[in-house]
């Protein structure tokens, strides 16, 4: 065994609290990743980790041994880094996730792009409307959409959002058209993946509590029955632009809308950004910012 060997496993296991999951971050098995971790425990005479059937724990000696594991990965990277900027092209995986209807429609086309400029690299995109832990689960970078939740993660805005508040025509002829908040409760409210529409009121942000009568965690299908004059749907711009535009969709209580919020790309803090996943940010903000 070598002072490298178990290095990698160790701090992925910290990082993503199992066994397991560091196992599939690294393509490697279970098994592997156990037998450098206690390799390594054994070199170094000292127990880094406490293992329960729930949960996973570092030592006293295990904290600080990882401290100076990860800035150890971090200058390697770094090293890689370097070499990848001298020679100008940027190789390996790029690990990427974002929601899947922006991803399907404006993300992967975009990314297809990219790939065709720099055929060297392999793509993983995984489209999930579930909030992905980067680090734990080993992605360079995500796509999240509207007001981000404080984090440790770096961001950058990429491109404007609007949320649109809006109903049919048709819809409107029949139940007709809502002058205030308060009116909202005497029409059939369209719900999506939230529980909750957001309106500006008095200056101040309000929260406001969607019915139960029709819901579904798709935008497209929440579009659909807008269309057909189901009721009303809170939405962003990419999905109801063009029927805005084009009248089969009117746009509602407009003095109540909150300002633009964004679409961000994050990635880990504690990575700096490679050339590979700097040029693809470089390439997105270009692209989306038009």
């Amino acid at each position: 065994m070598t002072i490298w060997d178990g290095i990698n496993e160790f701090v992925c296991v910290v990082e993503t609290e199992s066994f397991t999951a560091a196992a599939k971050r690294l393509e490697v098995s279970v098994a592997h990743i156990s037998r450098q971790v206690n390799q390594l425990e054994d070199r170094l005479g000292a127990k880094l980790l406490y293992r329960t059937t729930r949960k996973l724990r570092l030592t006293e000696v295990g904290e600080v041994y990882y401290q100076h594991a990860r800035k150890i990965l971090d200058d390697m990277q770094a090293a890689e880094r370097a070499v990848m900027e001298m020679e100008g092209k940027p190789t390996g995986k790029l690990r990427i996730t974002a929601p899947v209807y922006y991803g399907e429609y404006f993300l992967a086309p975009l990314v297809n792009d990219f790939l065709l400029q720099y055929p060297q690299l392999d793509l993983e995109l995984k489209l999930t409307n579930e909030t992905v832990d980067l680090v734990k689960e080993g992605y360079d970078l995500a796509i999240r959409l509207g007001t981000l939740d404080s984090s440790s993660l770096m961001c950058r805005k990429l491109a404007r959002r609007t949320q649109y508040l809006c109903a049919s025509p048709a819809y409107l002829a029949t139940h007709g058209t809502p002058q205030t908040l308060a009116d909202l409760a005497n029409h059939r409210c369209l719900g999506g993946s939230l529980d909750h529409w957001r309106f500006l009121e008095n200056g101040k942000l309000r929260n406001w509590r969607v019915g139960s009568a029709w819901s579904c965690n798709s935008g497209l299908a929440l579009k659909d029955a807008a269309l057909k004059g189901l009721g009303i749907v809170q939405l962003p711009d990419y999905y109801v632009q063009a029927a805005l535009a084009q009248g089969s969709l009117v746009s509602l209580l407009e003095s109540h809308r909150l300002p633009d919020d964004g679409v961000w790309v994050v990635y880990p803090q504690n990575r700096h950004l490679s050339p590979k996943v700097r040029l693809l940010v470089d390439f997105l903000v270009a692209q989306l910012g038009k």
